[in-house]
């Protein structure tokens, strides 16, 4: 409890400094996205998420604590709120910020995952990226993520598709790859039993449930990829 206090508190801090130092002199293109273009990607993986709050509320309920959608739905909206601020952001101060709301708002287990995960991503990239230092800093942030969560792939987490994607990203895979590989790493946590999270108390019982956070997971990756694969 008392991390994830000092995640947040550190998190306040760091997001009056962003948004006070960096959304004022922001550049309107960022490695080929432009202030729309950005705006469009935000809205896109809100979107997303709000469109499946009732499907991973019940994925949840079943292995959880049945919070899961409602708290990215909370978190993922208080983002949206910030669309103006955030899309006017450098990339990496873009990333840091939504990383530093969802740590705030989201709440559960989730808030500090998902939120380790965009500011570990805004603390890699750099300001214009290419595809190989995107890979890269993918890989980093899943690698906070591990430590963050103390866990590893194949433990019916939201590892499942974020290390398969990265992975297809790294190889050279287009959207429609990314977000393939996505899905279907998702529905390939059906069958494992949980061993890390509330559902490895459930023991057996955890296997024939798609875990909630692998199935967000893919959401917002896939959400991405088609927005990307529309040029």
């Amino acid at each position: 409890m008392s991390e994830l206090k000092h995640l947040v508190a550190n998190a306040s801090a760091v997001e009056m400094a962003v948004v006070t130092e960096n959304a004022p002199r922001s550049s309107e293109q960022v490695h080929g996205l432009d202030r729309e273009r950005k705006r469009r990607l935000i809205a896109a993986v809100v979107e997303r998420i709000v469109a499946h709050v009732d499907e991973l509320t019940a994925l949840d309920a079943a292995i959880g604590d049945g919070d899961h959608g409602y708290n990215m739905k909370r978190g993922f909206e208080a983002v949206l709120q910030d669309l103006d601020t955030l899309s006017a952001m450098s990339l990496p101060d873009l990333l840091k910020a939504v990383g530093m709301k969802l740590v705030m708002k989201v709440g559960g287990a989730s808030g500090p995952l998902y939120g380790t995960l965009f500011l570990a991503l805004g603390k890699e990239l750099p300001a214009e990226p290419s595809r190989a230092q995107a890979a890269i800093a993918f890989e980093a942030a899943i690698a906070a993520v591990c430590a963050r969560g103390k866990s590893g792939a194949g433990q019916k987490t939201m590892l499942d598709v974020l290390i398969p994607a990265q992975r297809a990203f790294a190889a050279g895979g287009d959207a429609a790859d990314v977000k393939k590989t996505a899905l279907s790493a998702a529905a390939a946590t059906a069958p494992m039993r949980a061993t890390r999270g509330r559902a490895s108390f459930l023991g057996e019982r955890s296997i024939g449930h798609v875990d909630p956070g692998s199935r967000s997971s893919s959401l917002m990756i896939a959400a991405l990829c088609d927005e990307f694969g529309e040029g």
